[in-house]
Protein backbone atom coordinates (compact mmCIF):
# COMPACT_ATOMS: atom_id res chain seq x y z
CA UNK A 1 0.00 0.00 0.00
CA UNK A 2 1.69 3.30 -1.04
CA UNK A 3 0.55 7.26 -0.39
CA UNK A 4 -0.36 9.24 -2.66
CA UNK A 5 2.81 11.16 -3.06
CA UNK A 6 4.55 7.84 -3.82
CA UNK A 7 6.77 7.38 -1.26
CA UNK A 8 6.30 3.71 0.32
CA UNK A 9 4.75 3.31 3.64
CA UNK A 10 6.38 1.75 6.42
CA UNK A 11 5.22 -2.25 5.94
CA UNK A 12 3.68 -3.60 9.14
CA UNK A 13 5.49 -6.02 11.17
CA UNK A 14 3.07 -9.47 11.17
CA UNK A 15 3.90 -12.00 13.98
CA UNK A 16 6.65 -14.59 12.78
CA UNK A 17 5.28 -18.15 12.98
CA UNK A 18 7.58 -20.21 15.33
CA UNK A 19 11.14 -20.80 14.55
CA UNK A 20 10.84 -24.56 15.71
CA UNK A 21 7.41 -25.05 14.65
CA UNK A 22 7.51 -28.13 12.71
CA UNK A 23 10.42 -29.35 14.73
CA UNK A 24 9.20 -32.80 16.79
CA UNK A 25 11.01 -34.14 20.48
CA UNK A 26 10.55 -36.98 21.79
CA UNK A 27 11.57 -36.85 25.77
CA UNK A 28 11.94 -39.78 28.48
CA UNK A 29 13.05 -37.23 30.84
CA UNK A 30 12.38 -36.71 34.72
CA UNK A 31 13.31 -34.20 37.19
CA UNK A 32 14.99 -30.73 36.33
CA UNK A 33 17.99 -30.56 33.60
CA UNK A 34 16.50 -32.25 30.41
CA UNK A 35 12.68 -30.75 31.27
CA UNK A 36 14.42 -27.51 31.62
CA UNK A 37 16.60 -27.92 27.91
CA UNK A 38 12.85 -29.33 26.02
CA UNK A 39 10.95 -26.36 27.81
CA UNK A 40 13.20 -23.93 25.75
CA UNK A 41 12.16 -26.04 22.81
CA UNK A 42 9.11 -26.06 23.16
CA UNK A 43 8.65 -22.12 23.95
CA UNK A 44 9.99 -21.48 20.34
CA UNK A 45 7.47 -24.25 18.82
CA UNK A 46 8.75 -27.57 18.81
CA UNK A 47 6.31 -30.07 19.52
CA UNK A 48 7.73 -31.92 22.49
CA UNK A 49 6.52 -35.24 23.16
CA UNK A 50 7.06 -36.17 27.22
CA UNK A 51 7.29 -39.92 28.13
CA UNK A 52 6.24 -40.25 31.30
CA UNK A 53 5.60 -43.11 34.08
CA UNK A 54 2.09 -44.45 34.12
CA UNK A 55 0.78 -43.13 37.63
CA UNK A 56 2.61 -40.65 39.52
CA UNK A 57 4.37 -39.38 36.26
CA UNK A 58 7.57 -37.34 36.40
CA UNK A 59 8.76 -38.02 39.95
CA UNK A 60 9.21 -33.51 40.03
CA UNK A 61 6.26 -33.56 40.33
CA UNK A 62 5.75 -34.78 43.59
CA UNK A 63 8.83 -32.09 44.74
CA UNK A 64 6.63 -29.66 46.48
CA UNK A 65 2.51 -28.74 46.35
CA UNK A 66 2.98 -24.80 46.74
CA UNK A 67 1.31 -24.14 43.05
CA UNK A 68 -2.04 -24.71 44.23
CA UNK A 69 -1.17 -28.65 44.27
CA UNK A 70 1.27 -28.72 42.05
CA UNK A 71 4.93 -28.66 42.39
CA UNK A 72 6.81 -25.50 41.61
CA UNK A 73 9.64 -27.44 39.59
CA UNK A 74 7.00 -29.51 37.34
CA UNK A 75 5.07 -25.65 36.44
CA UNK A 76 7.96 -24.06 35.69
CA UNK A 77 9.74 -26.85 33.40
CA UNK A 78 6.77 -28.52 31.86
CA UNK A 79 4.31 -26.12 29.97
CA UNK A 80 3.27 -26.39 26.42
CA UNK A 81 4.30 -30.28 26.06
CA UNK A 82 2.39 -32.77 25.55
CA UNK A 83 2.56 -36.08 28.35
CA UNK A 84 2.21 -39.72 27.30
CA UNK A 85 2.15 -42.37 30.10
CA UNK A 86 4.23 -45.20 28.93
CA UNK A 87 5.69 -48.09 31.09
CA UNK A 88 8.93 -48.42 29.05
CA UNK A 89 9.93 -52.05 30.68
CA UNK A 90 6.49 -53.31 28.82
CA UNK A 91 7.62 -54.48 25.58
CA UNK A 92 4.10 -53.38 24.33
CA UNK A 93 5.85 -50.07 24.93
CA UNK A 94 8.76 -51.01 22.23
CA UNK A 95 6.25 -50.39 19.27
CA UNK A 96 4.93 -47.13 20.25
CA UNK A 97 8.56 -45.77 21.16
CA UNK A 98 9.76 -46.64 17.67
CA UNK A 99 6.46 -45.23 16.11
CA UNK A 100 7.02 -41.80 17.74
CA UNK A 101 11.07 -41.96 17.01
CA UNK A 102 10.15 -42.39 13.21
CA UNK A 103 8.76 -39.18 13.29
CA UNK A 104 10.94 -37.64 15.99
CA UNK A 105 13.45 -35.31 14.67
CA UNK A 106 15.18 -35.17 18.96
CA UNK A 107 15.33 -37.76 21.37
CA UNK A 108 16.47 -36.48 24.65
CA UNK A 109 16.92 -38.28 27.81
CA UNK A 110 18.35 -38.42 31.30
CA UNK A 111 17.02 -41.68 32.33
CA UNK A 112 19.63 -43.58 35.46
CA UNK A 113 22.85 -44.45 34.10
CA UNK A 114 22.97 -47.59 31.42
CA UNK A 115 19.09 -47.39 31.32
CA UNK A 116 18.50 -46.06 28.23
CA UNK A 117 21.19 -49.07 26.77
CA UNK A 118 18.80 -51.50 28.69
CA UNK A 119 15.35 -50.29 27.27
CA UNK A 120 16.60 -50.19 23.53
CA UNK A 121 16.71 -46.43 23.50
CA UNK A 122 20.82 -46.28 23.10
CA UNK A 123 22.33 -43.42 20.79
CA UNK A 124 23.88 -45.87 19.04
CA UNK A 125 21.47 -48.23 18.61
CA UNK A 126 18.90 -45.55 17.80
CA UNK A 127 21.20 -43.44 15.41
CA UNK A 128 22.12 -46.85 13.72
CA UNK A 129 17.98 -47.55 12.57
CA UNK A 130 17.62 -43.44 12.32
CA UNK A 131 20.74 -41.55 10.89
CA UNK A 132 18.95 -38.26 10.80
CA UNK A 133 17.58 -38.49 14.19
CA UNK A 134 19.74 -36.07 17.41
CA UNK A 135 20.21 -37.94 20.02
CA UNK A 136 20.67 -35.78 22.62
CA UNK A 137 21.78 -37.99 26.14
CA UNK A 138 21.81 -36.07 30.12
CA UNK A 139 24.07 -37.43 32.46
CA UNK A 140 25.86 -36.56 35.73
CA UNK A 141 28.95 -37.10 35.22
CA UNK A 142 29.29 -38.55 31.12
CA UNK A 143 29.15 -41.87 29.58
CA UNK A 144 32.96 -43.09 30.96
CA UNK A 145 35.15 -42.43 33.85
CA UNK A 146 35.30 -43.53 37.41
CA UNK A 147 31.78 -41.70 38.26
CA UNK A 148 29.74 -42.49 35.46
CA UNK A 149 27.43 -44.49 37.53
CA UNK A 150 27.23 -42.61 40.05
CA UNK A 151 23.95 -40.63 41.42
CA UNK A 152 24.00 -37.22 40.29
CA UNK A 153 21.71 -34.62 42.47
CA UNK A 154 22.28 -31.00 41.57
CA UNK A 155 24.22 -30.19 45.41
CA UNK A 156 26.08 -33.59 44.43
CA UNK A 157 27.23 -32.18 41.15
CA UNK A 158 27.89 -28.39 42.89
CA UNK A 159 30.08 -30.35 45.15
CA UNK A 160 32.11 -32.18 43.05
CA UNK A 161 32.70 -29.17 40.94
CA UNK A 162 33.67 -27.13 43.52
CA UNK A 163 31.20 -24.44 43.11
CA UNK A 164 30.07 -25.11 47.08
CA UNK A 165 33.55 -24.43 48.36
CA UNK A 166 33.36 -21.11 46.90
CA UNK A 167 29.52 -20.05 47.70
CA UNK A 168 28.56 -18.97 50.92
CA UNK A 169 29.94 -16.51 54.01
CA UNK A 170 33.99 -17.00 55.03
CA UNK A 171 32.66 -18.80 57.92
CA UNK A 172 30.12 -21.54 55.68
CA UNK A 173 30.20 -22.62 52.82
CA UNK A 174 26.83 -23.04 51.10
CA UNK A 175 25.00 -24.20 47.64
CA UNK A 176 23.68 -21.84 45.34
CA UNK A 177 19.77 -21.25 45.90
CA UNK A 178 18.56 -22.55 42.70
CA UNK A 179 19.76 -25.55 40.92
CA UNK A 180 22.83 -24.47 39.29
CA UNK A 181 23.92 -28.20 37.76
CA UNK A 182 20.81 -28.53 36.24
CA UNK A 183 20.45 -25.24 34.53
CA UNK A 184 24.00 -25.14 33.41
CA UNK A 185 23.53 -28.76 31.91
CA UNK A 186 19.98 -27.89 30.37
CA UNK A 187 20.66 -24.92 28.97
CA UNK A 188 23.79 -26.47 27.04
CA UNK A 189 21.56 -29.29 26.02
CA UNK A 190 19.64 -26.71 24.41
CA UNK A 191 22.16 -25.09 22.41
CA UNK A 192 23.40 -28.51 21.42
CA UNK A 193 20.43 -29.94 20.17
CA UNK A 194 19.70 -26.24 18.20
CA UNK A 195 23.52 -26.74 16.79
CA UNK A 196 22.63 -30.01 15.91
CA UNK A 197 19.21 -29.15 13.83
CA UNK A 198 21.55 -26.53 12.12
CA UNK A 199 24.16 -29.11 11.48
CA UNK A 200 21.68 -31.82 9.93
CA UNK A 201 20.28 -28.78 7.43
CA UNK A 202 23.88 -28.95 5.87
CA UNK A 203 25.02 -32.66 6.23
CA UNK A 204 21.14 -34.63 6.47
CA UNK A 205 22.93 -36.78 9.10
CA UNK A 206 21.35 -36.12 12.70
CA UNK A 207 24.25 -36.66 15.73
CA UNK A 208 24.87 -37.74 19.10
CA UNK A 209 25.26 -35.60 22.06
CA UNK A 210 26.25 -36.03 25.40
CA UNK A 211 25.75 -33.31 28.54
CA UNK A 212 26.88 -34.11 31.77
CA UNK A 213 25.70 -31.51 34.89
CA UNK A 214 29.18 -31.98 36.01
CA UNK A 215 31.36 -30.54 32.58
CA UNK A 216 28.29 -27.90 32.46
CA UNK A 217 29.03 -27.24 35.94
CA UNK A 218 32.98 -27.02 35.85
CA UNK A 219 32.70 -24.88 32.12
CA UNK A 220 30.37 -22.36 34.67
CA UNK A 221 33.48 -22.42 37.18
CA UNK A 222 36.07 -21.32 34.64
CA UNK A 223 37.28 -18.06 36.42
CA UNK A 224 37.90 -19.53 40.12
CA UNK A 225 39.87 -22.61 38.44
CA UNK A 226 41.98 -20.02 36.47
CA UNK A 227 42.12 -17.91 39.60
CA UNK A 228 42.80 -21.19 41.98
CA UNK A 229 45.63 -23.00 38.91
CA UNK A 230 47.21 -19.84 38.21
CA UNK A 231 47.32 -17.77 41.59
CA UNK A 232 48.25 -21.08 43.93
CA UNK A 233 44.58 -20.17 46.25
CA UNK A 234 41.35 -20.19 45.99
CA UNK A 235 38.70 -17.42 45.44
CA UNK A 236 37.79 -16.99 49.27
CA UNK A 237 34.02 -17.14 50.45
CA UNK A 238 32.87 -13.51 50.93
CA UNK A 239 29.16 -13.61 50.55
CA UNK A 240 28.12 -11.18 48.40
CA UNK A 241 31.97 -9.44 48.61
CA UNK A 242 34.11 -10.50 45.62
CA UNK A 243 37.29 -11.90 46.22
CA UNK A 244 39.34 -9.35 43.70
CA UNK A 245 37.05 -6.38 44.05
CA UNK A 246 36.71 -3.80 46.74
CA UNK A 247 34.40 -2.39 47.64
CA UNK A 248 31.69 -4.46 46.30
CA UNK A 249 28.72 -6.30 47.89
CA UNK A 250 25.65 -5.48 50.25
CA UNK A 251 25.90 -2.20 51.80
CA UNK A 252 22.71 -1.30 54.57
CA UNK A 253 21.91 2.46 54.43
CA UNK A 254 20.81 4.01 58.17
CA UNK A 255 16.83 2.96 57.69
CA UNK A 256 17.91 -0.67 57.06
CA UNK A 257 17.69 -0.95 53.06
CA UNK A 258 20.40 -3.23 51.23
CA UNK A 259 21.70 -1.63 48.77
CA UNK A 260 24.28 -4.08 46.30
CA UNK A 261 26.90 -2.07 44.64
CA UNK A 262 30.32 -2.65 42.85
CA UNK A 263 33.22 0.26 42.23
CA UNK A 264 35.21 -0.76 39.26
CA UNK A 265 38.25 1.09 38.51
CA UNK A 266 39.84 4.35 39.69
CA UNK A 267 37.31 6.83 38.26
CA UNK A 268 34.62 5.16 39.73
CA UNK A 269 36.00 4.59 43.17
CA UNK A 270 37.33 8.59 43.52
CA UNK A 271 33.60 9.57 42.26
CA UNK A 272 32.13 6.71 45.24
CA UNK A 273 34.23 8.67 47.92
CA UNK A 274 33.01 12.18 47.08
CA UNK A 275 29.47 11.81 45.79
CA UNK A 276 28.57 8.79 47.54
CA UNK A 277 30.58 9.13 50.78
CA UNK A 278 30.75 13.15 50.75
CA UNK A 279 34.17 12.32 51.78
CA UNK A 280 37.16 12.77 49.26
CA UNK A 281 39.91 12.26 51.79
CA UNK A 282 39.20 8.34 51.62
CA UNK A 283 40.26 8.25 48.47
CA UNK A 284 43.60 9.39 48.66
CA UNK A 285 44.18 7.05 52.03
CA UNK A 286 47.19 4.75 52.04
CA UNK A 287 45.07 1.65 53.16
CA UNK A 288 42.78 2.13 49.72
CA UNK A 289 44.91 3.62 47.17
CA UNK A 290 44.33 1.10 44.49
CA UNK A 291 41.97 -2.22 44.32
CA UNK A 292 44.75 -4.49 45.30
CA UNK A 293 45.39 -2.05 48.41
CA UNK A 294 40.89 -2.25 48.75
CA UNK A 295 40.87 -5.98 48.92
CA UNK A 296 43.39 -5.99 51.55
CA UNK A 297 41.92 -3.57 53.90
CA UNK A 298 38.00 -4.71 52.62
CA UNK A 299 37.06 -5.31 56.32
CA UNK A 300 38.26 -1.79 57.47
CA UNK A 301 37.15 0.15 54.29
CA UNK A 302 33.65 -2.03 54.68
CA UNK A 303 33.78 -0.92 58.14
CA UNK A 304 34.25 3.21 56.96
CA UNK A 305 31.52 3.09 54.66
CA UNK A 306 29.28 1.72 57.03
CA UNK A 307 29.68 4.61 59.09
CA UNK A 308 29.13 7.21 56.53
CA UNK A 309 25.75 5.12 55.37
CA UNK A 310 24.22 5.29 58.80
CA UNK A 311 22.84 8.96 58.32
CA UNK A 312 21.58 7.98 54.44
CA UNK A 313 18.18 6.49 54.03
CA UNK A 314 18.21 4.05 51.10
CA UNK A 315 16.55 6.14 48.77
CA UNK A 316 19.55 8.66 49.64
CA UNK A 317 22.16 6.11 49.23
CA UNK A 318 20.66 5.34 45.60
CA UNK A 319 20.52 8.77 44.46
CA UNK A 320 23.77 9.20 45.40
CA UNK A 321 24.95 6.41 43.73
CA UNK A 322 23.32 7.05 40.76
CA UNK A 323 25.00 10.55 41.09
CA UNK A 324 28.03 8.98 40.81
CA UNK A 325 27.16 6.41 37.80
CA UNK A 326 28.20 3.61 40.00
CA UNK A 327 26.87 0.33 39.34
CA UNK A 328 24.30 -0.79 41.98
CA UNK A 329 21.24 -2.57 42.70
CA UNK A 330 18.68 -3.83 45.35
CA UNK A 331 19.04 -6.84 47.03
CA UNK A 332 15.55 -8.03 46.42
CA UNK A 333 13.28 -10.64 48.41
CA UNK A 334 11.05 -12.88 45.76
CA UNK A 335 7.92 -11.10 47.13
CA UNK A 336 9.58 -7.73 45.75
CA UNK A 337 10.70 -9.89 42.52
CA UNK A 338 7.29 -10.72 41.86
CA UNK A 339 6.09 -7.22 41.93
CA UNK A 340 9.66 -5.84 40.18
CA UNK A 341 8.87 -3.11 37.87
CA UNK A 342 11.11 -4.24 35.36
CA UNK A 343 9.11 -6.98 34.60
CA UNK A 344 5.61 -5.60 34.82
CA UNK A 345 6.69 -2.74 32.26
CA UNK A 346 8.22 -4.85 29.58
CA UNK A 347 5.19 -6.97 29.70
CA UNK A 348 7.00 -9.78 31.23
CA UNK A 349 4.36 -11.90 32.49
CA UNK A 350 1.81 -14.02 30.81
CA UNK A 351 -0.73 -16.72 31.84
CA UNK A 352 -0.46 -20.24 31.24
CA UNK A 353 -3.32 -22.98 31.65
CA UNK A 354 -2.14 -25.94 34.10
CA UNK A 355 -4.51 -28.64 35.70
CA UNK A 356 -5.35 -26.24 38.37
CA UNK A 357 -6.46 -23.50 36.65
CA UNK A 358 -4.57 -20.34 34.63
CA UNK A 359 -1.02 -19.80 36.60
CA UNK A 360 1.35 -16.82 36.42
CA UNK A 361 4.57 -17.23 34.45
CA UNK A 362 7.44 -15.50 33.00
CA UNK A 363 8.28 -15.44 29.38
CA UNK A 364 11.54 -16.98 28.21
CA UNK A 365 14.21 -14.89 27.38
CA UNK A 366 15.03 -15.66 24.25
CA UNK A 367 13.42 -12.49 22.54
CA UNK A 368 12.81 -12.64 18.99
CA UNK A 369 11.40 -9.34 16.34
CA UNK A 370 7.60 -10.70 15.94
CA UNK A 371 7.72 -14.15 17.66
CA UNK A 372 5.37 -14.15 20.91
CA UNK A 373 6.91 -17.38 22.38
CA UNK A 374 4.32 -20.56 23.02
CA UNK A 375 2.77 -20.44 26.65
CA UNK A 376 0.85 -23.12 26.23
CA UNK A 377 -0.77 -25.61 28.87
CA UNK A 378 1.32 -27.24 31.72
CA UNK A 379 -0.10 -31.31 31.45
CA UNK A 380 -1.16 -33.93 33.85
CA UNK A 381 0.30 -37.31 33.86
CA UNK A 382 -0.71 -39.11 30.40
CA UNK A 383 -3.06 -36.67 29.41
CA UNK A 384 -2.36 -36.76 25.78
CA UNK A 385 -1.77 -40.79 25.09
CA UNK A 386 -4.76 -41.66 23.48
CA UNK A 387 -4.50 -38.65 21.17
CA UNK A 388 -0.81 -39.69 20.67
CA UNK A 389 -1.42 -43.22 20.03
CA UNK A 390 -4.43 -42.67 18.05
CA UNK A 391 -2.14 -40.51 15.70
CA UNK A 392 -0.08 -43.40 15.35
CA UNK A 393 -2.40 -45.84 14.45
CA UNK A 394 -1.76 -47.55 18.02
CA UNK A 395 -5.28 -47.02 19.83
CA UNK A 396 -6.02 -49.44 22.51
CA UNK A 397 -2.94 -50.74 23.85
CA UNK A 398 -3.75 -49.86 27.20
CA UNK A 399 -1.27 -52.68 29.07
CA UNK A 400 1.79 -50.68 28.19
CA UNK A 401 0.27 -47.54 29.94
CA UNK A 402 -1.23 -49.25 33.32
Amino acid sequence: MHDTSGSALPVARLPRDLPLRGVTVVSCEQAVAAPFATRQLADLGARVIKIERPGRGDFARDYDETVRGMSSHFVWLNRSKESVALDLKDPSSHDVMAALLERADVFVQNLAPGAADRLGLGAAELRARWPRLITCSVSGYGTNGPLRDAKAYDLLIQSEAGLVSITGTEAEPAKTGIPAADIAAGMYAFSGILTALYDRQRTNVGTALDISLFDALVEWMGYPLYYTGHGGNAPQRTGTSHAAIAPYGTFRAGDGTDVVLSVQNEREWEAFCSIVLDDSNVSTDPRFATGALRVRHREELDRLIHDHLVTLTGEQFQARLERAAIAHARQRDLHSVLEHPQLSSRGRWRDVDSPVGHLRATLPPICMEGVEPRMDRIPAVGEHTEAVLAELGLSGRTSMIT
